[in-house]
């Protein structure tokens, strides 16, 4: 580690503050640029982040439930998105250890192909029950999303974070 950068001790996360996030995910999600192309999938993004920092709290029913959600608000096939979602927060437990060794950047290497499989996943559905791709440029969503990546980090870590100045009255 970069010597410059500060090593936190993070304080567990609230229950209620990691349901905040997924609703404010969802409601981003819920947000007219959904069907544009690029428009980053917040959800998939905020639960891949769980999926990696709080793995039992956040695990595989909770993403199929916001993939119900996204389906539902999409007016996509039911479970689309469930098994989309499924499968991302099943393979981001499989790798959380491993990803939280890196920095951030690095971190957003490991996120990318996680979620262009979520959203091949969704394409390979589509087109099985519809039998028309939606292009190439589908898969811009992914980089988009990725590149937020540090920034839903540092947002979503920020209430966790201990003072940088330490205390030396206190043990820890």
């Amino acid at each position: 580690m970069p010597a410059n950068r500060p090593h936190y001790i993070l304080l567990p996360v609230s229950p209620l503050f990691i349901a905040f996030s997924l609703t404010c995910a969802f409601m981003l999600n819920l947000l007219p640029w959904g069907r544009w192309i690029g428009a980053p999938d917040f959800v998939a993004l905020v639960l891949v982040f769980w999926g990696i920092h709080q793995p039992r709290r956040v695990g595989i029913g909770v993403a199929f439930c916001m993939g119900l959600l996204m389906d539902v608000h999409d007016a996509t096939l039911l479970g689309e998105n469930a098994l989309a979602y499924t499968l991302l927060s099943y393979v981001a437990i499989m790798i959380h250890r491993r990803v939280l060794w890196f920095p951030v950047l690095t971190q957003a290497m490991h996120v990318f192909p996680l979620l262009l499989l979520a959203q091949a996943i969704q394409v390979l559905v589509h087109v099985f029950a519809t039998g028309r791709f939606a292009g190439w440029l589908y898969f811009v969503e992914s980089a988009v999303t990725v590149v937020l990546w540090p920034l839903i980090s540092w947002l979503l870590l920020a209430p966790q974070r201990r003072a940088v100045d330490r205390d030396h009255t206190r043990p820890i």
